[in-house]
């Protein structure tokens, strides 16, 4: 990868490529260019060249790319080439939800613990997961050297697990509570704003 900082809007375009790449490989469709690309994905071809380009020369003229060989190569790029322990705070059924559709998913990102502050949740099995107590969070955190937190509880608890989360060395945050976290600069943190993002879709209406 060159030495430089890669912006957040190509980062979040990685997974769009890579998805659309696992499509075409099930389909066993070997290579594609990048104005098939573009032309799917209703993106500009030459960005698509770009942002690839940050992370080295995968395509070849005249040729396009090799369907399995990019997949590969961005799976290592996003580091989900190796698994990902993820826990997720908040059994509620957005959490539930969640956990339900992880054991589908194949990609190296895995729910490997569920917690929740209610005792009457506590216990309950999700998907093979037993609910435990916030009191084991730090512990389960380390033991399994979970890298990513996932919090679905209430705005008033929210912050209360993301510190719960930084200090048992989680790396990076995926909130779903309609709130703004503050965590330290080393911490990752992505918000998703279900209302937010209906509100800008309204936006959009006739």
């Amino acid at each position: 990868m060159k030495s430089m900082k890669i912006s957040e809007a190509v980062v979040r375009r990685l997974p769009i490529y890579l998805r659309f790449l696992n499509e075409l490989s099930k389909k066993n469709i070997a290579t594609v260019s990048s104005q098939d690309l573009g032309q799917k994905l209703d993106l500009n071809p030459a960005q698509i060249r770009k942002d690839l380009a940050y992370f080295g020369e995968f395509g070849k003229k005249g040729i396009g790319y090799d369907v399995n060989y990019l997949i590969e190569k961005i799976r290592q790029i996003l580091k989900i080439d190796k698994v990902i322990p993820v826990a997720l705070v908040g059994a509620g059924n957005l959490g539930r939800a969640l956990c339900n559709y992880n054991a589908y998913l194949k990609d190296n990102m895995k729910i490997v613990a569920v917690f929740d502050a209610h005792h009457t949740k506590v216990g309950e099995s999700i998907n093979n997961l037993r609910v435990k107590s916030m009191s084991e969070l730090p512990h389960c955190v380390r033991l399994h050297k979970v890298r990513i937190g996932i919090i679905t509880v209430p705005a008033t608890e929210a912050q209360q697990v993301a510190n719960l989360f930084v200090e048992a060395g989680v790396e990076a945050i995926l909130n779903f509570a309609p709130i703004i976290l503050k965590v330290p600069p080393d911490v990752r943190i992505h918000h998703a704003d279900f209302t937010a993002e209906l509100q800008s879709l309204a936006y959009y209406l006739e």
